[in-house]
């Protein structure tokens, strides 16, 4: 499989909710798309975030944007206002935007060498390939990157197959907004120039997951990794929102890991989940279920970067993040007397976010 045949390599690590969600609906939509890339070597994260809204056109919020948090939490950010040059396939994950072409048929997955030659402005990206250039005109900063994908983890185990992040009722139009972790480990091979430095990587650590729906949520933390010291097979996961279901708001969280061929699933259906979140500066978690806990602690001196997101009032500036969080995890058996410590980790590339709000005071769970 090469990147000219995107099709669909890999099915079995093709989560639900891999294709796009727009059924032509008029109402307020958005769908958005995360890819990240994690250079050890160097220190270094290369976050890229995409998002198309009200894609019927005729809003005042119809458009696409791709952001990027890059080197040292540094931040791009391109808007294309023409909803004509998004496309996504409904079937898998595959998607793009083209912004300045002279190429005269719809936008649709172009090989990597068409891309390269026809697309001036614009990104693609499946499964296994990702690809794009982008400037802001506003800044000048400019990023350029093609890598191939090799996922490893989607979302869940070998004995349940690929799962919706959500459950099962993630399939009803219910929740808002939806959330997928589409590949919570895989590894990417390749290049990104970022303002005329080239940064070239060979199986560096890679994550994608992806949101949809009328908005955000009211207000939100995650925690993300899979780039630890000394455990190269282990992804972390974790988060929480105040989200609308139905007519009502309500607070969830799930902390799941992926490790050594396991999936450990704590979620509001099967575990205890509890938070303590700060405005900004430290996240802490902790979740128990019958056979497992986990405690999680995530810090950060860093100022993080502010970016965008889709709102009720379009893409604004509503989160902080930064790719330099500091992260202890701890894995614990239930089963042992005492209990056994499965894995105690640590990184200091950990992605960590808190959004919506305002917030002002610490975030504890009831």
């Amino acid at each position: 499989m090469t990147p000219d045949q995107p099709s669909m390599t890999r099915l079995e690590r093709q989560t639900p909710h891999s294709g796009y969600h727009w059924n032509s609906s008029p109402r307020r939509f958005f769908e958005g798309w995360y890819y990240r890339v994690t250079l050890p070597t160097d220190r270094q994260t290369f976050a890229f975030m995409y998002s198309i809204e009200d894609p019927a056109g005729g809003s005042p919020y119809s458009g696409g944007g791709a952001q990027i948090l890059g080197p040292d939490d540094g931040y791009l950010c391109r808007t294309f206002p023409d909803v004509k040059g998004f496309w996504a396939w409904s079937n898998s994950l595959a998607l793009g935007h083209w912004g300045k072409t002279e190429l005269p048929y719809p936008p649709d997955y172009l090989s990597p060498h068409e891309f390269d030659r026809y697309i001036e402005q614009g990104y693609q990206g499946t499964a296994t390939w990702h690809q794009g250039k982008l400037c802001d005109p506003g800044t000048g900063q400019r990023c350029e990157w093609q890598y191939a994908i090799s996922p490893i983890y989607g979302w869940g185990d070998r004995q349940r197959g690929q799962l919706a992040t959500a459950g099962v009722l993630s399939f009803l139009p219910m929740f808002e907004p939806g959330w997928q972790i589409l590949m919570a480990h895989g590894l990417a091979t390749g290049w990104i120039d970022w303002n005329g430095k080239r940064y070239e990587f060979a199986n560096a650590p890679a994550y994608a997951e992806k949101n949809w729906g009328g908005a955000f949520p009211e207000k939100w933390f995650w925690v993300n990794c899979n780039c630890f010291d000394d455990e190269p097979d282990l992804a972390l996961t974790a988060g929480g929102g105040r989200r609308g279901v139905l007519w009502w708001m309500e607070s969830v969280a799930l902390i799941c890991i992926h490790y050594r061929g396991e999936f450990y699933e704590f979620v509001p259906w099967n575990a205890q989940v509890s938070w303590e979140i700060d405005p900004w500066g430290r996240w802490q978690m902790q979740a128990s279920n019958d056979r497992f806990t986990v405690e999680l602690t995530a810090t950060t001196d860093q100022p993080g970067t502010r970016l965008r997101a889709p709102t009720q009032e379009g893409l604004t500036f509503v989160c902080r993040d930064t790719m330099q969080g500091h992260l202890t995890l701890t894995l614990r058996s239930r089963l042992g007397n005492p209990s056994e410590v499965i894995f105690r980790a640590t990184s200091s590339l950990c992605g960590v976010e808190t959004g919506g709000g305002p917030w002002t005071e610490t975030w504890r769970s009831a």
